[in-house]
């Protein structure tokens, strides 16, 4: 058995969980094997029904996603109903209603929230900029913490701006009183002071929002839901395209500055490795989430993902498959012409999440050897009927589904969507997508 197979079997095992009745743990090691099956590409009962939840709980539950920011007890009850309602084989918890009272602490200037600059019935938009400018590649790479704490969350969080005042961190060890006639000092200025109580205020307020969410993982868990993701991780090249340089900027990086992006790429590779390894001791399921953001065609060509974006990600891939997790990619955009690149990756060991990528395609090319999961899209589910749903899920699990190997999802996140048609998608799947 290897290290994959044991993590699959712990998870199924439901070991330390405590079920409300014989019946939910019965119900709970169904479900974890179902996907575990299904990872590894053998045939399982019926086609696995794992949604991709955003704030579609909330429009169900007749909140908005303002509402669930900020008032934790009313995301708690939103997501709890769903998930009671619907019965998938996995839930995702309402992690992804984050505090607001959080942002807020921070002066967060890197997103807009409901009710915070997009409408309160709506989701996040994230904003763009160059966050380090392309002539701070060597701070970033000679000292990252350094740059992150006085540069980058200064520019990131209007809270946090007089970080900047800070001296540099390795000074602390300056002589043996560095620490007192360095940092000491520049803490106690006041507004450095003031910037570390922000923090002091957010952290206070994040412990609150986890302690629900804990609660929620462990009512949820002994009711007979696993919790799909454990942990989250991240392409190199886009936690610096996303944080640092943003799209312009990066995509420029590519022509001018190849070198220092590849090792600025090559500097953030193991922390990815590190993330997604840390989360999973915490969350018992062993699938990892990684969000691909500009590797698509149309950001890049496919030389340019031969080099800047596709090594990173596999070196991320295989670390987390070394410690026995399932990474998860979800894959925004179309990867069509990139589906033959990125089969190189060990059979029945991940999870590829297709957004608007040609999935009957994918299925031809990695379906011996890769989980395929998605695609219903968006479109279908907010302005098709359940008609129109059902017919697109039967073609899914017919094609893609044939001999295992498939999750039935929606193509993205799901925000918006009639309420009969994701109820159509969850019904239909349970009903049709069996194995004889």
């Amino acid at each position: 058995m290897d290290k994959t197979e044991e993590m699959l079997e712990l998870w199924c095992s439901a070991l330390g969980i405590e079920f409300i009745t014989a019946e939910a743990e019965e119900v709970y090691k169904k479900r974890t094997k179902r996907i575990a099956d299904v990872i590894q590409l053998k045939v399982p009962d019926r086609v696995p029904y794992c949604p991709f939840i955003g704030f579609f709980p909330a429009k169900y539950a007749g909140i908005t996603p303002g509402e669930a920011m900020y008032d934790y007890d009313k995301a708690y009850m939103a997501w709890k109903r769903f998930i009671t309602d619907f019965q998938p084989d996995s839930i995702i918890n309402y992690h992804y209603a984050f505090s607001g009272p959080v942002f807020e602490a921070l002066s967060y200037k890197q997103l807009k929230w409901p009710g915070h600059g997009v409408d309160p019935n709506h989701t996040y938009q994230f904003i763009e900029g160059e966050y380090m400018k392309a002539d701070e590649y060597e701070a970033f790479i000679e000292d990252p913490s350094d740059f992150i704490i006085r540069t980058y969350l200064p520019r990131t969080c209007g809270a946090l701006e007089e970080l900047k005042k800070l001296p540099p961190i390795h000074e602390t060890i300056s002589y043996y009183l560095g620490l007192c006639t360095a940092t000491v000092p520049a803490i106690g200025i006041p507004e450095v002071a003031g910037a570390i109580e922000s923090l002091l205020k957010a952290g206070k307020e994040n412990f609150g929002w986890e302690t629900t969410l804990s609660s929620f993982n462990k009512e949820m868990k002994g009711s007979g839901f696993p919790l799909h993701f454990s942990s989250g991780s991240a392409a190199p090249y886009d936690v610096i395209g996303d944080f640092f340089r943003g799209t312009r900027g990066i995509m420029i990086d590519m022509y001018r500055n190849p070198d220092r992006l590849l090792e600025a790429i090559k500097k953030v590779t193991p922390w990815m490795v590190q993330m997604g390894v840390s989360g999973s001791k915490t969350g018992r399921s062993p699938i990892v989430d990684i969000d691909l953001h500009k590797g698509a065609d149309g950001f890049m060509s496919l030389e340019q993902f031969k080099t800047f974006y596709w090594p990173s990600l596999r070196a991320v891939m295989l670390g987390l498959i070394d410690e026995g997790l399932i990474p998860e990619l979800f894959i925004e955009g179309d990867y069509t012409s990139r589906l033959e690149v990125i089969g190189d990756i060990p059979r029945g060991k991940v999870i590829y999440h297709f957004e608007s990528t040609d999935i009957f395609k994918a299925k031809e090319v990695l379906g011996d050897h890769i989980c395929i999961k998605g695609n219903v899209p968006h479109s279908l589910l907010c302005t098709g009927t359940p008609g129109e749903v059902k017919d697109y899920c039967k073609k899914l699990i017919d094609v893609v589904g044939k001999g295992g190997g498939f999750i039935m999802d929606a193509g993205a996140c799901i925000d918006e969507a009639k309420i009969e048609n994701i109820k159509a998608m969850t019904n239909f799947t349970k009903e049709y997508g069996t194995y004889q």
